[in-house]
């Protein structure tokens, strides 16, 4: 298989892996969480008494009630009516229009009569006009009252038209409601016979004034739904809340008792699979968003399976940690919630990984939390834990910092101690709870213990996972620059000269790196160890020299230039037997890249040898990483500017710059995700601090004999 396939394959696995690792992660908080999730039921029975104090865990509304309540306000609802002022124009124009067609028959019979041998009869002409009445008046009167009509003169019809009009539109002036209807119609009749003498006409005019008189106070069917509506949406709705008492402890359950219990469905046998998807969901969206953080993140989280499986294991300690205490619970300890730990994961991903990843995860663990103590609460979270979560982890990240040391951890077990103490303070009065301070005491004491038991913990177990992991975590970092460190002393006493170029290096890594943004306190460490394996062979190398002859002067190029080449795995493999970071064991290795050993390659050739230039090269690797790359320039730099004589800034501006370029001719950074940008920005920082190291050098006059001299 070839080399590319190899990788592939490696990436196809790495890949595999990081799925599985989520997977275990996913399962282990479903499982951790599942029984906090679980409906409580609740094996009791109407008139028996509470076995103990009974709260819903849901807010839910009481339908029932609710209807009831909104059937009584439609109740208090009277009928809207409305005036309808029209009504008494429309029966008067009907009036005229009666009275207009009697006059208009009157003429058209006349009119017949003189023209045909045989008039129409009485009858015919009643029966004509009923007739027409019902097509253009829609209105219905006795043959009687038409013949009146028909057989009065123009003048009589006229008087009789202006009574009922007056009649009609005096009586209906005013609201008329249909139960007022015949009083309205025996008033309009006295009007009539109070006008018309004639007992005929009196009759005629009766009929139809009474027959036209109508309710016009009418019911509004649209205005009174329009109150209804309103008067149902000023009724709120009945709501059981959560956390709401439905019962105390010893008390007989009643009748609406128990029918609340039923509809909060602590009553309820059936099993509702609701619980266990939305668990299932709250699990997904958990792992969603920390894929997507560690995508986006630059921490080693990113892509390094090792440190994931670190997260994994350090998340899974925080939920025993949190299943272990919400037993406690159980024991009915007033307070003993506030005792969980919950700066402990948030402060060891702080030292371990990343500072920011450390934040992101403390809100995790919070969420998580509110969940696994929701037991506590009336519903599916503990809102109260979920705050004092945060504000707990919180404090410890924010106080251990982005350069933690193991004393900063016991101060941050002080100051999370406060945070977490202020916090419980804070919830009872945002609670409006009645401070009992005996309660409140032992609640504020456990909460100030679990700030030190986070810090006591945190410096327990950070030895074994740095240790079990080989992690470079930024307080081993800061052991290994320890002067009494071993294999530092090794190097200060067995190759001084190495150990001095060693710290200049340092110097100019730990600046240029920060420079850059990248992690100044691994270049210093690794510098520092980089070429621990010219301890091997110290007389070897120029800088451990002094007032001796140089052993190389004897030895042939081969020779030489293997010794020389050696020197970067001979450390390597010290540093890897005593159980170094893997990042310091590959800063040795790849500080020299495979650059060329010119001085004895050219050597060779001088000797009238024809060298093969690969074997006059460093195996390699090439820096993998920024921070080897500047080591590797820094290394090259000191060295050249050690030996340079009167170093001026110029020159040595001119010497970094050459150095840079040729590594970035010879495609040493090819490997690397350094940019040109970044490389100018490294040879700024080093010029700068060689400038401070190399100054210009001050003239003093000597006092007895006038001369000069130089001193540094």
């Amino acid at each position: 298989m070839s080399q590319k396939s190899n990788k592939k394959q490696t990436a196809l696995n790495n890949r595999y892996i990081r799925l599985g690792l989520f997977l275990l992660l996913g399962v282990l908080l479903y499982v951790s969480t599942f029984n906090n999730v679980v409906p409580e039921q609740l094996d009791i029975s109407l008139s028996e008494p509470a076995p103990q104090d009974i709260r819903s865990p849901i807010t839910i509304e009481h339908e029932e009630q609710t209807a009831e309540r909104r059937r009584e306000a439609v109740a208090t609802i009277d009928p809207v009516y409305t005036l309808q002022t029209h009504y008494a124009t429309t029966q008067t124009d009907k009036v005229n229009a009666i009275f207009d067609l009697a006059i208009t028959l009157q003429s058209e019979m006349e009119e017949e009569s003189e023209e045909a041998d045989e008039p129409p009869s009485t009858d015919e002409q009643v029966e004509y006009m009923q007739d027409a009445l019902s097509e253009n008046v829609d209105q219905s009167i006795s043959s009687a009252t038409i013949e009146t009509l028909l057989t009065s003169s123009n003048q009589e019809l006229r008087t009789a038209r202006d009574v009922a009009r007056n009649a009609i539109f005096e009586v209906m002036n005013d609201g008329i409601s249909v139960d007022q209807v015949p009083t309205a119609r025996e008033e309009a009749e006295e009007r009539v016979s109070r006008s018309i003498t004639s007992s005929r006409m009196q009759s005629a005019v009766s009929e139809i004034t009474t027959s036209l008189v109508t309710a016009n106070y009418i019911y509004d069917d649209e205005a009174t739904n329009e109150q209804v509506e309103l008067a149902v949406s000023e009724v709120d709705p009945v709501l059981i809340r959560e956390g709401q008492l439905l019962a105390q402890e010893g008390e007989v359950i009643g009748p609406e008792a128990y029918e609340q219990m039923r509809l909060v469905g602590l009553l309820d046998d059936s099993t509702s699979l609701y619980p266990y998807i939305g668990l299932l969901i709250f699990v997904g969206l958990l792992l969603l968003l920390l894929q997507l953080y560690m995508m986006q993140t630059s921490a080693p989280i990113h892509n390094s399976n090792k440190y994931l499986l670190l997260y994994v294991i350090v998340f899974v300690v925080m939920l025993v940690i949190m299943n272990l205490q919400s037993l406690i619970i159980q024991f009915d300890l007033t307070g003993v919630m506030w005792l969980t730990p919950m700066a402990l994961g948030p402060m060891l991903l702080a030292q371990l990984i990343n500072y920011r990843v450390a934040l992101f995860s403390a809100t995790l663990f919070a969420i998580t939390g509110s969940i696994i103590f929701s037991h506590a609460a009336a519903s599916s979270f503990h809102s109260s834990f979920l705050i004092y979560a945060i504000l707990s982890g919180f404090a410890g990240v924010f106080f251990i910092g982005k350069q933690p040391r193991i004393s900063k951890v016991l101060q941050a077990g002080i100051f999370v101690a406060l945070i977490n103490g202020l916090a419980v303070t804070l919830l009872h009065m945002l609670n409006n709870q009645q401070v009992v301070f005996q309660t409140y005491g032992n609640e504020v004491s456990f909460a100030v213990l679990s700030g030190f038991l986070s810090a006591i913990l945190s410096l327990g177990l950070l030895p074994f996972f740095e240790t079990g992991f080989n992690i470079l975590s930024k307080t081993k970092l800061i052991e290994l620059t320890n002067a009494n460190q071993p294999l530092l002393r090794k190097i200060l006493l067995e190759a001084p000269g190495t150990y001095h170029h060693s710290v200049m290096v340092a110097n100019l890594s730990e600046a240029a790196s920060e420079a850059i943004g990248a992690n100044g306190l691994l270049a210093r460490v690794g510098a520092y160890y980089h070429d621990l394996g010219k301890t091997k062979n110290p007389m070897y190398f120029i800088e451990n020299q002094m007032q001796i002859e140089n052993p190389h002067d004897r030895l042939p190029p081969e020779r030489s230039k293997q010794i020389i080449i050696d020197h970067p795995y001979d450390g390597a493999a010290i540093l890897e037997k005593h159980n170094f970071p893997k990042e310091i064991v590959d800063i040795a290795k790849e500080h020299h890249g495979t650059t060329l050993l010119k001085f004895f390659y050219y050597k060779a050739k001088e000797q009238g040898k024809e060298p093969v230039e690969s074997e006059y090269r460093y195996p390699g690797p090439r820096a993998q990483f920024k921070e080897s790359a500047i080591i590797g320039i820094a290394d090259s730099v000191e060295a050249a500017v050690r030996s340079m004589p009167n170093p001026t800034e110029e020159k040595i501006r001119n010497l970094v710059d050459a150095i840079i370029r040729d590594r970035l001719v010879d495609q040493q950074f090819n490997e690397c995700d350094i940019t040109l940008k970044e490389l100018a920005t490294v040879a700024d920082s080093m010029c700068e601090t060689l400038k401070g190291t190399f100054h210009s050098r001050i003239e003093y006059p000597d006092d007895e004999q006038g001369e000069v001299k130089e001193n540094e």
